[in-house]
């Protein structure tokens, strides 16, 4: 009775349009939300708040029809998509909101996802963002015992793979190109309790590999720059990498601010990422466009080498992003040895134009609470990650220690630190070679 009390006084004084109480995303969201809770707001009603609750549905839904071309925002289209949908199921003399949604829905599937089923953005958390709402409609035509048309079970199947790289394989939130970090926990046990049971064994999958075994896990981003309109969250780290060590993150990327501000800017800077920066430059180039900075001009991968075995990883790739302004190519090669808990990277900048000299450095982010410090020959900076303790160690150039921001809870900051490698790039291919070996 409270809660059809609240709904009756909402529909009293909100029936009109106006641009608060009926945001697009406010108005999808509510009607999910009433619709989803029927033993509270709908069951046991008397006729008058039934007839009123079916004559606001309906306006909400026709208004999300009118607009639902509008949303730049195609997070907020799926979640308008599915509230239509949702009507569509609830009101089965109503057949054109089910087939409309229908037909939005594989539109947005065909739109925004590659020929692998994944987000064009490369963005993770859209990736588990979609699947959450697919998996939802999904159980919705089941409920509703209406047939599930086909292409909802092919991209549950095709972002499913996307989960289990991304999250299953390594219960991690990699930091890469938009996304923070979520607690994935209850989505897997709803997965688990729905018996939806998502595989991947590949090492390389949307532009990123993931290397592991039951201690270690190595990620890097070795994809190039999407498309413009589909960069509106892409942070500029082509090549960074990130390790998981024992569940927790020994080097990380900063994370992602998505308030349109300005550390949203610096969070989508290359000097948030594990990469090499070139003269205080990103390998990416960005446009203000609507409140938005979008890529304006991207980077490219020109070549890729990955090699898994039980005693020995090996990532190579190199981008052209810095190309056009420094006539450079930035090459990067990890190699892992498992026997010795050691990582040996070689960053190479490749010059075609060798009169040209600059300054460059190379980021190694870490979370808040991981603890760094100096020896006193300058040569080493320990790492104290909990009860593990790792070195870093670089040949031939200064190393140093910096703080930082750190972005990887959304909309939120704290200060962090960093390991960076600086120096003058005099030579036609300068290699910069370091070390993480455990201890």
């Amino acid at each position: 009775k409270v809660t059809q009390l609240v709904i009756d006084n909402w529909i009293k004084y909100n029936s009109k349009y106006n641009s608060k109480t009926w945001d697009f995303n406010c108005t999808a969201k509510r009607i999910i939300a009433w619709l989803s809770c029927y033993n509270l707001t709908y069951k046991d009603g008397d006729q008058n708040y039934i007839n009123n609750f079916n004559k606001i549905i309906q306006k909400q839904t026709n208004h999300l029809i009118n607009e639902i071309n509008k949303p730049n925002l195609m997070n907020d289209k799926l979640i308008g998509c599915a509230s239509i949908i949702l009507v569509g199921l609830c009101y089965k003399n109503e057949k054109n909101y089910l087939s409309f949604g229908s037909s939005i829905l594989k539109g947005i599937s065909k739109l925004t996802l590659d020929n692998h089923g994944l987000p064009k953005s490369r963005n993770i958390g859209q990736l588990i963002f979609y699947l959450k709402y697919f998996i939802l409609i999904r159980e919705w035509y089941k409920e509703s015992q209406v047939s599930i048309p086909e292409h909802i079970d092919e991209t549950i199947y095709y972002l499913g793979q996307g989960y289990a790289f991304f999250w299953q394989n390594i219960e991690v939130d990699p930091l890469f190109n938009g996304n923070n970090i979520s607690n994935n926990k209850d989505f897997d046990n709803y997965l688990k309790r729905l018996g939806y049971n998502f595989k991947c064994e590949n090492h390389d999958l949307g532009g990123y590999a993931i290397f592991k075994n039951k201690k270690i896990s190595l990620i890097m981003d070795v994809g190039s720059t999407p498309d413009i309109k589909y960069t509106q969250d892409y942070q500029s780290g082509t090549l960074s990498f990130e390790i998981v060590s024992n569940g927790k993150k020994l080097i990380s990327n900063c994370g992602y601010y998505k308030k349109r501000n300005a550390l949203n800017q610096l969070s989508k800077s290359s000097a948030a990422q594990n990469t090499l920066i070139i003269d205080d430059s990103s390998s990416c180039k960005f446009k203000k466009v609507d409140n938005s900075f979008l890529v304006k001009t991207g980077s490219k991968i020109i070549k890729k080498l990955a090699i898994y075995e039980k005693n020995y990883w090996k990532i190579n790739a190199s981008h052209d992003g810095y190309l056009k302004k420094y006539k450079s190519i930035h090459e990067r090669e990890i190699e892992f040895f498992p026997d010795k808990m050691t990582f040996i990277g070689v960053d190479k900048i490749i010059k075609k134009n060798t009169n040209h000299n600059y300054k460059f450095n190379i980021r190694f982010h870490l979370e808040p609470k991981v603890k760094l410090m100096k020896t006193q020959d300058n040569q080493t900076i320990l790492i104290k990650l909990e009860d593990e303790g790792w070195k870093f160690t670089c040949d031939n150039y200064d190393i140093n220690i910096d703080n930082g921001l750190y972005f990887g809870n959304k909309n939120l900051y704290t200060e962090n630190q960093n390991i960076y490698i600086n120096g003058i790039s005099n030579n036609p291919t300068e290699i910069i070679k370091w070390e993480i070996k455990k201890i």
